[in-house]
C-alpha cells in the first residue's frame, strides 16, 4: 500500500459517521469489516486493538466537527433546540462532509441542504433558514476579503449614468422575513450573562422564540459588515437594499437609484436628500472599494480560504 492509498483509507475511516452510541461502525459503507480494515494499516498495542485505536480518531474527528458547527450556529441551535440541532448537525455533516482544509467552511452548504431536507427543522423551517443565512453571513463578513476603500479623488469627474461602484467583498446583504438579527444578539448576550439561573433563561428564551415564530413574516433588509475588526448588523430601508444589491450586480449608479425608487413610498421631494445621506453613511463606513483590483497591493489583501 503506497502513501496516497494509506492516506485515503485513513481519511475514509476517520470521516465515517459514528453509531447512535457514538462509537465507530463495525462495517464500512461498502460492507467490509472495519476490524479487518483497521488491522491492515494500524498496529495494535498491549492495551488497544487496531480497531480501538482507529475508533479514537474516528470519534475525535466527529466530536470536533460537531462542536465546531454548534459554535458557528448558536442561533440555529437556540431556534431548533439542542436535540433537534444535534440530529440535524449529524445528518448534514454525513451528507455534506468537509471538503476544506479549514473548519471555517463547515456550514457553507447548510442553507442549501436544509432547503432540500426541510423536515430536519420541524415547524420552524422559515425561522431556521433566516437564522442560518444570518449566521453564515456573519462568518463571511468576519474574514471576507477587504480591498482599498474608494476615495473622493476616485470619483472626480465621474458620470452617474456610467459610474459603477463596487462594494467591499466582505459586506453581506440579506433579505429576511424574521427579526433574527435581534434574536441572535439576545442569545449572545444571554451567554455572557451569569446572574440569572439557567432554567429561567431557557424559559425566557423559549417564550421569545415562540413569540417570534408566531409573528407574521415581514420584509427585513440587513447588511452584515465589519468596522475596526468588529462585526455589526445594520438594518436597511428597502430602497437602500435595492441600490446596494444593484451596485453589487454591476449596475450603474443611475440605474440602481432608479430601480430603488420605482415603487417607493418615499416622497419625490425627499429622495435626493435620502440618497445623499445613505451614500455619506456607506462611504464613512468604508463600504465602497476601488474599481481596479490590479491597483491593490497584494500585501494588504486578506487572503481568501480556498477549498481543496
Amino acid at each position: 500500500m503506497n502513501l496516497m492509498s494509506l492516506q485515503r483509507q485513513m481519511t475514509r475511516a476517520v470521516m465515517m459517521p459514528l453509531t447512535p452510541r457514538e462509537g465507530m461502525r463495525r462495517v464500512s459503507s461498502n460492507g467490509r469489516s472495519m476490524r479487518a480494515i483497521a488491522a491492515a494499516f494500524i498496529k495494535p498495542n498491549d492495551r488497544l486493538t487496531s480497531f480501538d485505536r482507529l475508533e479514537i480518531y474516528n470519534r475525535q474527528y466527529w466530536f470536533r466537527i460537531l462542536s465546531s458547527l454548534a459554535e458557528d450556529f448558536p442561533g440555529l441551535r437556540a431556534v431548533l433546540g439542542d436535540s433537534r440541532f444535534d440530529l440535524l448537525a449529524q445528518a448534514y455533516l454525513s451528507a455534506r462532509p468537509s471538503r476544506s482544509f479549514t473548519l471555517r467552511n463547515l456550514g457553507s452548504r447548510l442553507e442549501g441542504w436544509l432547503r432540500k431536507y426541510p423536515t430536519c427543522a420541524g415547524s420552524r423551517l422559515k425561522l431556521a433558514l433566516d437564522m442560518v443565512r444570518l449566521e453564515w453571513a456573519h462568518i463571511e463578513a468576519f474574514d471576507g476579503k477587504a480591498e482599498l476603500p474608494l476615495t473622493a479623488e476616485d470619483l472626480v469627474g465621474a458620470d452617474p449614468s456610467k459610474l459603477r461602484l463596487r462594494l467591499q467583498p466582505y459586506i453581506q446583504l440579506l433579505d429576511l422575513r424574521h427579526p433574527v438579527d435581534d434574536l441572535l444578539l439576545e442569545f449572545r448576550n444571554d451567554r455572557n450573562t451569569t446572574f440569572a439561573s439557567n432554567a429561567f433563561e431557557e424559559l425566557r428564551k423559549r417564550k421569545r422564540l415562540r413569540a417570534i415564530a408566531r409573528l407574521k413574516p415581514t420584509a427585513i433588509f440587513l447588511a452584515v459588515h465589519r468596522l475596526d475588526f468588529s462585526l455589526y448588523f445594520r438594518r436597511l430601508l428597502r430602497e437602500e437594499f435595492i441600490i446596494l444589491t444593484q451596485l453589487r450586480a454591476g449596475e450603474t449608479l443611475r440605474r440602481a437609484v432608479e430601480s430603488a425608487f420605482r415603487e417607493s413610498s418615499i416622497a419625490v421631494a425627499e429622495r435626493p436628500s435620502c440618497v445623499q445621506h445613505w451614500f455619506q453613511t456607506w462611504a464613512t463606513l468604508g463600504w465602497f472599494c476601488q474599481a481596479d483590483k490590479n491597483e491593490i497591493p497584494s500585501q494588504i489583501r486578506i487572503r481568501e480560504d480556498n477549498e481543496i
